[in-house]
């Protein structure tokens, strides 16, 4: 069992409408995280534990966007409502929201690329995160890479996260991945 203390906080990845069924570029199945992030949102607020969100906030001429020479549909562009968070998400109103992937030049699949997370988990003394939401096998693993390279000991919430699997088998390799770097399988099950 795992103790939520002190130390820890919650990172919810980029649970935005247009990753949602009938979004712009939606993950399979998308949707099925908000109930497990509520879970597990509670239990934070109810330590006084911080929450962090991260969103893309992509300008219209974002390199990802395939108009643009990128991989994917036009998505999550800033002030557009695919931007906003899942109105079924109940995040605090002071959940800190980072942006990533807001300048037209820079990807930013990880909530710590250009962004001041980082930093503002160090003020707070944070040493733990706990990261889901969505993609496993893009925002989600790479915010978790970036957490362990940073030196943080990370709970990667596996029932709280699902993946996009343009190649079938890549959010499965995705979590190896994490693992094998270092990050921590949990589910809501295994806190107390």
């Amino acid at each position: 069992m795992v103790k939520v203390t002190y130390c820890d906080a919650l990172i919810v990845v980029d649970v935005q409408k247009d990753f949602l069924p009938g979004g712009a570029l939606p993950v399979p199945e998308g949707d099925k995280v908000i109930g497990p992030l509520n879970r597990y949102i509670e239990l934070f607020v109810s330590k006084g534990q911080p929450i962090f969100a991260t969103r893309d906030w992509h300008p219209e001429n974002h390199i990802s966007f395939k108009e643009n020479g990128g991989l994917w549909p036009k998505h999550c562009v800033q002030w557009s409502e695919g931007a906003c968070f899942a109105k079924e998400l109940n995040l605090p109103p002071d959940t800190f929201i980072i942006n990533k992937g807001d300048r037209p030049e820079l990807e930013a699949y990880s909530g710590f690329q250009g962004t001041l997370l980082d930093t503002l988990l160090r003020e707070r003394g944070i040493k733990r995160v706990f990261i889901g939401g969505l993609a496993t096998d893009y925002c989600v693993k790479h915010t978790v890479l970036g957490a362990l390279n940073l030196g943080y000991v990370v709970f990667f919430l596996e029932d709280a996260s699902r993946g996009v699997d343009v190649t079938l088998g890549d959010s499965e390799r995705a979590k190896e991945e994490m693992l094998e770097k270092g990050a921590i399988a949990l589910k809501f099950e295994d806190l107390k």
